[in-house]
């Protein structure tokens, strides 16, 4: 799969779109999933879609079917650029190791620059079961996986 994301990432350099993954899905399928800071457009999926077809042809790389998509509004945080993007903004948090005995968080994530320049401050502003604010400061290293979980508003109706 390293190899696959390798050159996926090489092979959009030219386009105004960042690869937030690639996988392997049953009967074939290959699923890339790309973004834009404004959004993605019809148009960037299909000519990703052109493009790749194109590069996985002559890289030999087997796949019965492409499908290039947007990563929806729950978006996956992959990388420690996406942490910092999406500063400020809702998100679920699953932890690797377990914190006050669980996992998973919901919160507003917060990125702070480091006093030293290195690697931003990462923490998660989550309620409890009684309503108090909590600040759960983590790594990136921490990080089982981490996506957008935005509240919606279906006629009134949030989520």
């Amino acid at each position: 799969m390293a190899d696959i994301h390798a050159v996926t990432q090489q092979a959009l350099l030219g386009f105004d779109v960042e690869l937030v993954d690639v996988e392997r899905a049953p009967l074939g399928l290959l699923r890339v999933i790309i973004d834009r800071p404004d959004g993605v457009r019809i148009e960037d999926c299909e000519q990703v879609s052109r493009q790749l077809s194109h590069v996985f042809e002559v890289e030999n790389i087997d796949y019965k079917r492409l499908e290039v998509s947007s990563p929806g509004v729950d978006r996956p945080l992959r990388r420690l650029a996406d942490y910092v993007r999406f500063a400020g903004q809702r998100i679920e948090l699953r932890l690797s190791e377990p914190v006050e005995s669980r996992k998973v968080f919901t919160g507003i994530l917060r990125a702070a620059q480091a006093a030293d320049g290195d690697e931003p401050v990462l923490s998660l502003e989550y309620e409890d079961q009684a309503g108090e604010l909590h600040m759960l400061p983590f790594s990136f290293g921490d990080v089982d996986r981490a996506r957008l979980d935005p509240v919606l508003d279906f006629k009134g109706k949030k989520r």
